[in-house]
């Protein structure tokens, strides 16, 4: 299992995790753009900003933000979700791995 990841960077770095891309994309104009102080923007940026969120162009939304704000996203399109559920392959997984592996040169 897979999840897109968002990692905003800033004094105190805000991560948010989505099942894939367009909910991820969703989640940072929503929990991010959205929230962000309209007197802090030009009325040109400001307006490009509801336009494209009321249009539900949400990636657009975040890139016009990210250039307002000179900042970069991090953003990981599909990165490993662990689950208990795997647990218990563990075991047999170990035997697959580097460390279990006998060393060719001996």
């Amino acid at each position: 299992m897979s999840v897109a990841v968002a990692v905003v960077h800033g004094e105190i770095p805000e991560v948010f995790v989505a099942e894939d891309m367009d909910v991820l994309h969703w989640v940072l104009a929503l929990r991010w753009v959205a929230r962000a102080d309209p007197s802090s923007m030009s009325p040109g940026t400001r307006d490009a900003l509801r336009e494209d969120l009321l249009a539900e162009q949400w990636a657009d939304a975040v890139v016009t933000y990210m250039d307002h704000i000179g900042t970069v996203v991090d953003v990981y399109a599909q990165h490993d979700f662990y689950t208990e559920a795997r647990i218990g392959m563990g075991p047999q997984e170990l035997q697959f791995t580097p460390l279990f592996r006998d060393d060719p040169g001996s």
